[in-house]
């Protein structure tokens, strides 16, 4: 199953996925397509502590992630007016500017959650198949 939506300046892109998530009962997605482009941006690199934001328009030019009701992980990058490009995680706070057009495919007999990996100190996908015998 796909879905398909729009989000509108202001929308907080990361939270407006995890809320469609939410609302339509997505037990294991992915992002497909996001097109558009934010004026606040939040990103947290590879280290896993360091947060770094801005205030400026910038494209998305990237967004990719596992998409669940059980918790999200998505990356993101964005490109400049110079067109150059940045990423990392996505975080609460990146703010839609003119639009952001998102496709996500559902995978069924899939639950995705987050469960706490003590190698990683994070909580970290866990993938379970649903047997679906009639």
């Amino acid at each position: 199953m796909y879905h398909c939506f729009r989000l509108h300046r202001g929308d907080d892109l990361y939270d407006s996925i995890q809320r469609y998530a939410d609302a339509h009962h997505i037990a294991a997605g992915v992002v497909l397509s996001a097109v558009g482009c934010v004026y606040r941006w939040e990103l947290r690199d590879a280290s896993g502590v360091d947060v770094q934001s801005g205030t400026e328009d910038v494209e998305i030019v990237s967004l990719m992630g596992t998409v669940s009701e059980h918790g999200s992980h998505l990356h993101a990058s964005f490109a400049r007016r110079d067109l150059s490009v940045f990423g990392g995680h996505l975080r609460p706070g990146c703010l839609v500017n003119t639009t952001a057009e998102i496709v996500l495919a559902e995978l069924p007999d899939t639950v995705f959650t987050r469960e706490r990996d003590e190698a990683t100190g994070y909580e970290e996908l866990a993938i379970r198949k649903i047997d679906r015998q009639f």
